[in-house]
């Protein structure tokens, strides 16, 4: 990785045509700059006049926003995909060309993007598009940190490079982002139908899951189910995305964009952050419905604390997550007693994990250890995936993986991608699951997949409020 610091755009690329002359070969440049600030939701919605595929993330604290379209380079790996995605996103950032005089989070060279649940499931033709693995360095990258924005431009330069033109039409893609078109007043998006996918075939599953744990083949399972749902037009990924954020403010809310299909959601689940060397994970596990008042609120709430169930499933999270970081990590700390984290629609157990990263070790090797996590596979891991393979009704595809992003600077952020759907033109995919224990019952758990399709079904349709 070269940087490169105070010099205009194109002296920059002057010397990186210069370079690429030189070396006879192709050259990664990647260059930042500091912009006012602006709506990144409404340059999402704009950026579909390119053409290309957009990348949406907003972190849980709403002080992060990362929106990518195009693609400069992909990184796609199959087999050994951890290692593989490491190696070729280490040769990326050693040989790439970048300008980037800041320190914020996500400035300079990015890459964006997630993985299948089970690299071993056989594909179906409902995740055609997405591969196993693959991360995405986009063309343009707009940034908001605190309040902080940021352009970073990315692109490929050889000895044959026409530099003006190239600074022109980095401006003119610039000047159509940073002033957003106004919303067009299409169609209201209604769902015409929804199917659930073999409802009674999924707790009879769950049956059979108890009578593993019963058997002491293992002690969880969680188990996953499928919702389809036909909308009157082409779904609306902005304005899709734009209720996510009003309904779902302590979740992560993302969309990854594959030609017409889109994977999208809000979830509550951090895998991993890494900033410098500090780590910080998330244990989540363990989860009751919202009260209609504050009593029944806080009710629920304090019996949630309480259930053994849920406060054993909960502590297969924590010791999972400390024995995974151990030989990665020091200073590992882990509070005692979970605490309620509080969302729209839901509540979970919650306890937070920060640590130091060794200096040998990245975030690869962490998201490698960590997922899935006991609240997205079961207890023992290897157990209950071979379980779910043979068992569950739907290949997960991406839901319930790593999703995330990773900048030039060694700092990173991975969810776990959950309360999601995957949207084909004008039909959505919505998943849901749960944790199968050696005490549940099969409506029960059937209930609680349905609150958790809430989150996405709650914004499938416009209302007045949308326009």
């Amino acid at each position: 990785m070269i940087e490169l610091k105070e010099m205009t755009f194109q002296s920059f690329l002057d010397n990186a045509v210069k370079k690429a002359n030189k070396t006879n070969s192709k050259q990664l440049i990647s260059w930042t700059n500091k912009i006012n600030s602006v709506d990144l939701l409404s340059v999402f919605e704009t950026a579909k006049e390119l053409n290309k595929d957009r990348i949406f993330w907003t972190n849980s604290s709403n002080d992060f926003t990362l929106v990518g379209i195009g693609s400069v380079k992909k990184i796609i790996a199959h087999e050994n995909r951890f290692q593989r995605l490491e190696e070729q996103w280490g040769n990326i950032r050693k040989d790439a060309l970048i300008y980037n005089p800041y320190e914020d989070l996500g400035t300079g060279l990015v890459t964006v993007g997630g993985m299948s649940f089970d690299a071993k499931r056989q594909k179906s033709k409902l995740w055609d598009k997405f591969p196993t693995s693959q991360l995405t360095i986009p063309e343009y990258v707009l940034i908001q940190d605190k309040d902080n924005y940021y352009l970073t431009a990315n692109l490929h330069v050889d000895g044959n490079t026409a530099v003006e033109r190239v600074v022109n039409n980095v401006s003119l893609v610039k000047e159509m982002l940073l002033h957003p078109s106004t919303v067009s007043y299409e169609p209201k998006q209604k769902v015409l139908s929804k199917q659930e996918i073999e409802p009674e075939m999924w707790k009879n599953t769950v049956k059979l899951a108890v009578q593993n744990i019963k058997q002491e083949q293992v002690n969880k399972i969680v188990l996953a189910r499928e919702m389809r749902l036909k909308l009157n037009r082409q779904a609306t990924i902005g304005r899709m995305l734009r209720r996510l954020k009003e309904t779902q403010p302590n979740s992560y809310i993302f969309a990854f964009e594959h030609g017409d299909n889109c994977f999208l959601g809000a979830t509550p689940e951090r895998l991993v952050q890494v900033k410098g060397e500090k780590l910080l994970s998330t244990c989540l596990a363990g989860t009751s419905p919202r009260g209609k008042t504050m009593k029944e609120d806080e009710k629920i709430a304090h019996a949630l604390l309480n259930d053994p169930k849920n406060r054993e499933e909960h502590d297969y999270v924590v010791q999972m997550i400390k024995k995974s970081i151990e030989k990665y990590c020091d200073n590992i700390n882990i509070p005692n007693e979970p605490v309620v984290f509080p969302l729209r629609n839901l509540q979970h157990l919650y306890t937070p994990v920060t640590a130091r990263l060794k200096e040998e070790y990245t975030v690869f090797d962490l998201v490698k250890k960590l997922h899935p996590t006991p609240a997205l596979g079961g207890v023992p891991r290897d157990k209950a995936l071979a379980f779910i393979r043979e068992n569950e009704l739907l290949d997960r595809g991406w839901y319930g993986a790593p999703i995330g992003w990773l900048d030039s600077q060694a700092n990173s952020e991975f969810a776990v991608a959950l309360r999601s759907g995957l949207v084909q033109n004008d039909e959505v995919s919505l998943f849901a699951g749960c944790g199968v224990m050696r005490d549940s019952d099969p409506e029960m758990e059937y209930e609680e997949t349905n609150v958790k399709f809430l989150p996405m079904l709650t914004i499938l349709e416009d209302t007045d409020e949308s326009y």
